[in-house]
């Protein structure tokens, strides 16, 4: 969240809303309320009486041990309820059905967010017995996941240094959280075309992520595999990188050759991504 100076005359409504959008942005390691208030500049007294009106109306949760505050599975619904009627959605879901069926691993969908990315869809399989905790409506880090590399990558450099400004938060010994590092993985990533996340969100999962495309080639959401890393030893990624590639450029020549139905969803990507 941009730095702003804390205004008496704030609408209680606002400060809620404030809150809530500072803590989703850290939904992964969470925030306490001194930090909260520090980044919203709002008085302590104020954030805390504001953060326990939230849990108690049940969209927060408090960790007991670390005293850090996260959106709780009540939030979520309520972003999946407006999610869930996105077009993109219900356009890809067939597609993404037969790339779980062609691959067997599971699949997402994707889209920015300000400085986050969200899920707009997700086909899960039990073919290797694990359970992601990837949710529709939920957030997920773009700088070290597979769809968040995409999206990063063919950005406008200007934009994604803003979104890259602040810190780049480790979630296992694989995230790069060094900028220089990074910048040069989104370079690669634009010139091949896919995204590779080699357990640097999850241990021992890796994932494979493409764009989507408008009329205009302008990259709107993506889409990924997810699968257990053992895979890549048995049989490497080449599979899954065919995979998912040919699945992204039948939804993006779809969008190419239906105009109309393009520009409506690039107008409704965009209004999510104010």
């Amino acid at each position: 969240m941009l730095f702003q100076i804390w205004d008496k005359t704030m609408n209680p409504v606002a400060k809620i809303f404030t809150i809530l959008d500072e803590i989703v942005d850290h939904q992964e390691r969470g925030l306490s309320c001194s930090e909260i208030a520090r980044s919203c500049s709002l008085p302590k007294s104020t954030t805390h009486r504001i953060l326990t009106a939230l849990m108690n109306s049940g969209h927060l949760v408090c960790d007991p041990d670390t005293k850090k505050y996260r959106g709780s599975l009540k939030l979520s619904r309520l972003g999946s309820q407006v999610i869930g009627h996105v077009n993109l959605r219900t356009i890809v879901h067939p597609y993404l059905l037969r790339l779980s069926d062609r691959t067997n691993y599971t699949c997402h969908l994707g889209i920015l967010n300000e400085r986050m990315g969200v899920y707009l869809d997700k086909i899960e399989t039990g073919y290797y017995g694990i359970r992601l905790f990837s949710e529709i409506g939920k957030s997920f880090p773009l700088h070290c996941s597979a769809l968040g590399k995409v999206l990063l990558a063919f950005l406008d450099p200007e934009v994604r240094s803003t979104i890259l400004g602040g810190e780049l938060i480790s979630l296992t010994p694989n995230t790069i959280t060094d900028r220089s590092l990074l910048e040069g993985q989104l370079t690669k990533i634009r010139e091949s075309g896919y995204a590779v996340d080699r357990e640097e969100t999850t241990r021992g999962i890796l994932c494979v992520a493409t764009p989507i495309r408008n009329e205009t080639e302008q990259v709107l959401a993506a889409i990924s595999v997810t699968f257990p890393s053992f895979v890549e030893k048995d049989r490497g990624l080449g599979h899954a990188i065919e995979s998912v590639r040919d699945c992204s450029e039948q939804i993006s020549s779809m969008l190419r050759d239906d105009v109309i139905v393009s520009r409506k969803i690039t107008l409704e990507i965009a209004g999510m991504s104010m």
